[in-house]
């Protein structure tokens, strides 16, 4: 099982899987053959969340080899991470309770023998339940599991082991190589009824045996029953920030981050004249997360500054906001065009560089692209009905900004 690191090879993994991108990935894509086994889906959903390849490049490939009707199902699988992303954005709450009952929940453990000992034993892939440890080691030397496998590992976390989704959505966003704040979060909280209200997800013993083909005997016995959590109260939702726009005049820097490493492919307003990039995503991610994200942060550096005829530099991301404001000074920026990140530790360090930025007179332009403008505003509700707004996304370039 390997990742694309690159633009170049992301292009090139589309390509291998776009025949397979139609009726064969709707028939099989819940099929999961492990590790060693033959992948089902594309792979490239860590390329996805990091845009070393855009939603629309490979929604468009998808549906020039097969049609919209043949390729429906792909795309729409495309667009469910677009959908979690809008939906957060606009109920940033959410995320902030999240992290909130993260701390508080690991600091109870001390105070729970019996809870700690039941966590330990689900983060070390030692509970007797054969499928589930087998997927805790593939998590943590792969970085991957299979979306099918997300759900059957987060229901058995919640219902069998009787240990908070909070947890488990931090074990996934610590190693998970596609993990983005919505997409992990909104995920844990459909599988325990909090999503969609009372609606839960039962991992099925057959249904695991079914769809790993046979790998796992699932003997030890799973819950029979999957009670939703008690119900919180979901805020309404809030339009996201209107984008500044840029002053194609001013003297300006282009600042690349994990949340968008292809910013050369865009339509960049004006000239720029720096180049830098940090290596900060925020929390303490696996050592084999870290090292992916990087990888591609490098690339992204590498193609912007041969577009642009630059020599990239690297912001020290322990120093942060200083760092970013000498970098400006000695290169006499008035302006720093970056990606408009989503809700997550990017954007947190984003809206507490901006004003420090102000004060000096430096303007943080953040461009948010075309697709992620159309689709945000239809992500109020559940996934049917922002389905409406996939024609709109599907006519967009890929190179638009909103």
């Amino acid at each position: 099982m390997s990742f694309p690191l690159t633009r170049d090879d992301a292009l090139a993994r589309l390509k291998d899987f776009v025949p397979l991108a139609g009726r064969a990935y709707a028939a099989r894509r819940n099929h999961d053959g492990g590790p060693d086994g033959k992948a089902t889906t594309s792979l490239l959903s860590p390329a996805i969340r990091r845009r070393l390849i855009s939603e629309p490049e490979v929604a468009a490939a998808a549906i020039a080899a097969h049609g919209f009707g043949g390729a429906e199902k792909f795309v729409q699988e495309v667009c469910w991470r677009t959908y979690w992303v809008g939906w957060l954005q606009q109920r940033p709450e959410i995320w902030a309770r999240w992290q909130a009952d993260v701390v508080r929940m690991e600091a109870m453990l001390a105070e729970d023998g019996k809870w700690q000992r039941r966590y330990e034993l689900a983060l070390t892939g030692n509970t007797g339940i054969d499928c589930f440890d087998a997927w805790v080691h593939e998590l943590i030397e792969t970085g991957w599991l299979h979306n099918h496998v997300r759900m059957s590992f987060a229901s058995i976390w919640c219902f069998t082991l009787r240990l908070p989704w909070q947890l488990g959505a931090a074990f996934f966003y610590k190693h998970l190589l596609d993990a983005c704040p919505a997409s992990n979060t909104l995920g844990w909280r459909w599988v325990v009824g909090l999503q969609t209200a009372g609606k839960t997800y039962l991992a099925r013993a057959d249904l695991i045996r079914d769809l790993s083909g046979g790998r796992f005997s699932v003997d030890a016995p799973l819950a029979r029953e999957a009670t939703p959590w008690p119900a919180d109260i979901i805020p309404p939702p809030i339009p996201a920030a209107p984008v500044i726009q840029a002053d194609p005049t001013a003297r300006t820097g282009l600042f690349v981050t994990t949340e968008d490493t292809s910013l050369e492919t865009l339509a960049l307003p004006g000239a720029i004249v720096a180049l830098a990039a940090t290596a900060d995503i925020g929390g303490t991610p696996a050592p084999l997360k870290h090292q992916v994200a990087m990888a591609m942060l490098a690339d992204g550096l590498q193609r912007a500054a041969t577009r642009l005829g630059l020599e990239p530099e690297r912001v020290d991301a322990t120093f942060g906001v200083d760092a970013m404001r000498d970098w400006a000074a000695r290169n006499r920026l008035t302006q720093i065009i970056t990606a408009d990140a989503p809700v997550g530790p990017v954007k947190d360090r984003l809206d507490v560089l901006a004003p420090a930025l102000a004060a000096d007179g430096v303007q943080l332009v953040r461009l948010r692209r075309a697709w992620d403008d159309v689709a945000w505003p239809h992500a109020k509700k559940g996934f049917f009905p922002f389905k409406g707004a996939i024609p709109k996304l599907l006519a967009l370039p890929a190179t638009a900004i909103g």
